[in-house]
């Protein structure tokens, strides 16, 4: 996708003392799609698109190791929650010295991004030249997205032009899978985590309606495979439009047997989800499923797409469409955003 350039004469100029922080990638991806990007100073430890952003200083870091399987991150995150401890660190020294006006952040997820409480707490310190304002974000379904935009457009000072144009892609994909009936809409699970098994949810299952899928019409939620698992169950095993992802039992996933199964693993690249897909390719249920069995199994590049609620959810829908239904729709995202995975 890309960004509108800051000397584009259509985009409203921003007032020059503006000094940007962003703490989260999608809100990166916003202030870029705003026309702002040379008003970024800082930026997370995960912000990197623009590839120019990856040039700012760095002013978040995880209290973990990002490195290891599924599993063993999973593990480590919730050693540290069960410990009341924030799963990442605001550095406040660096913002000291880059001196924001401007910090957006996120109350969506303590696991996704830094916390809206460690953000108050390190901008409580920030009186060299006043306290930065706070743009906190909380998206949960497109529409808050698009509110997203408008907010921080509004509070940056400028107007969401390129808002229209995100709009009118999600509407050219609805107005083409409108038609299809319920026998061709493919029944589909998205995989958020691998292990433990993790179906997605928020805005996810509302992507798969608008490319032209459906969740699985499936059996009552079985219990999950550990009884500390269960508490997040929320309406739907397979993601609620709106509702936190849901943790998914392997008995669950069988009863259901989808037409597809798309793995897009939070934070996790292409490659990285194809190499962490070896983990289900060696569960004795993995073989027996239909999406299996017809080659309807497909790697994404969750990182950079699905699990952003910014601008690139648009390109998000544009590859479960162009997945679900390649009659319909020929984006050009195979290969870079996403792959077959090979049995």
């Amino acid at each position: 996708m890309a960004f509108p350039n800051p000397a584009d004469s259509s985009i409203t100029p921003a007032p020059s003392a503006l000094r940007i922080v962003s703490l989260i990638p999608s809100a990166t991806e916003i202030v870029a799609l705003l026309g702002l990007q040379d008003y970024l100073v800082g930026r997370s430890h995960e912000c990197d698109f623009p590839s120019a952003v990856k040039a700012l200083p760095i002013c978040t870091q995880p209290k973990f190791n990002p490195d290891g399987t599924s599993l063993e991150i999973h593990d480590r995150v919730t050693n540290l929650l069960q410990s009341a401890l924030s799963v990442y660190r605001v550095d406040t020294d660096k913002l000291q010295h880059l001196q924001p006006t401007h910090i957006v952040t996120q109350a969506q997820c303590d696991v996704c991004a830094v916390s809206l409480g460690d953000v108050e707490q390190a901008v409580a310190t920030l009186l060299e030249d006043g306290q930065p304002q706070v743009i906190s974000l909380q998206p949960r379904v497109l529409a808050d997205v698009w509110n997203d935009i408008q907010q921080v457009a509004q509070m940056l000072g400028v107007e969401p032009t390129a808002l229209a144009q995100l709009k009118q892609r999600v509407e050219n994909c609805r107005i083409k899978t409108q038609p299809l009936s319920d026998s061709a809409r493919p029944s589909i699970v998205c995989i958020e985590w691998i292990e433990p098994l993790m179906a997605a949810g928020n805005w996810i299952p509302e992507l798969v309606e608008l490319a032209g899928g459906q969740l699985p019409r499936s059996p009552l939620p079985l219990a999950p495979d550990s009884a500390d698992l269960a508490a997040d169950m929320p309406n739907s095993p397979f993601g609620s439009v709106g509702e936190h992802s849901p943790w998914l039992a392997w008995d669950t996933l069988q009863a259901a047997d989808p037409d597809v199964l798309v793995l897009l693993p939070c934070g996790f690249d292409l490659e990285r989800t194809r190499q962490e897909a070896q983990v289900l390719l060696q569960h004795p249920a993995w073989s027996g499923l239909k999406a299996v069995q017809q080659g309807q199994v497909y790697c994404t590049d969750g990182n950079q797409y699905f699990n952003r609620p910014g601008p690139r959810l648009v390109d998000s829908l544009e590859i479960l469409a162009e997945i679900l239904h390649p009659e319909l729709f020929q984006f050009g995202y195979e290969g870079a955003g996403w792959q077959r995975l090979s049995a």
